[in-house]
């Protein structure tokens, strides 16, 4: 009777603190504080490798914002390679920072505790200016799921804007795709899609 009381108890105890950990409240993004353009800085997804002239991210957000976007998106581009030269998107003065990187490191197998301290050394030097974060997840390859973990994990750590995995439900479909890594048209009309109301919402500064 007592262990079965004890049982109970013991649930109640998990079922409780189960519920604090979900209702948690999380960390709000930071919004901007200075700065006044939005630059898109990453790989060959930001540079609108497998697009059509006017159909990059870049220029699909340039279109439904109404401003310049700046791309500074260069094809084969690692963490390492951004890191680098970070000090493009400071000259910048930028407000909103959308940062489109770690896919190459994935297909160099550069490891993937080397991979998130360039990139959270990237977010640091960029907020320190001022500027919002829209971190957008990429696809780790055979790093998948740690890829993904540790994506939110910088976003959480950093309260940057957070946008999951771009190519989710892209990759593998040839309607969406202009090879086998970046997409076509079709493929970055979506990937914007799923930028535009994150950036939306930095710009806002609420």
């Amino acid at each position: 009777m007592f262990s079965k009381f004890k049982i109970y108890i013991t649930l109640a105890l998990f079922g409780c603190v189960g519920l604090v950990i979900f209702f948690w409240p999380q960390a709000n993004p930071v919004y901007p504080t200075a700065g006044t353009t939005v630059v898109l800085f990453g790989d060959s997804l930001a540079a609108g490798v497998g697009s059509t002239a006017g159909n990059s991210i870049a220029q699909r957000l340039e279109k439904d914002l109404g401003q310049p976007v700046i791309n500074l998106g260069v094809s084969g581009d690692t963490t390492s390679d951004g890191l680098a030269r970070i000090d493009l998107i400071l000259k910048a003065d930028p407000k909103v920072v959308i940062i489109l990187l770690g896919g190459n490191d994935a297909i160099q197998q550069v490891p993937v505790t080397e991979t998130f301290i360039n990139l959270s050394e990237i977010i640091q030097q960029i907020m320190k200016s001022g500027a919002a974060v829209v971190l957008v997840a990429e696809p780790g390859g055979l790093f998948g799921s740690q890829y993904e973990k540790e994506y939110e994990r910088l976003a959480s750590e950093h309260r940057t804007f957070f946008v999951t995995n771009i190519l989710s439900g892209l990759l593998a479909h040839p309607q969406y795709m202009s090879d086998y890594i970046h997409p076509n048209d079709a493929g970055y009309e979506i990937a914007a899609s799923r930028i535009l109301p994150v950036v939306v919402e930095a710009l806002s500064g609420k």
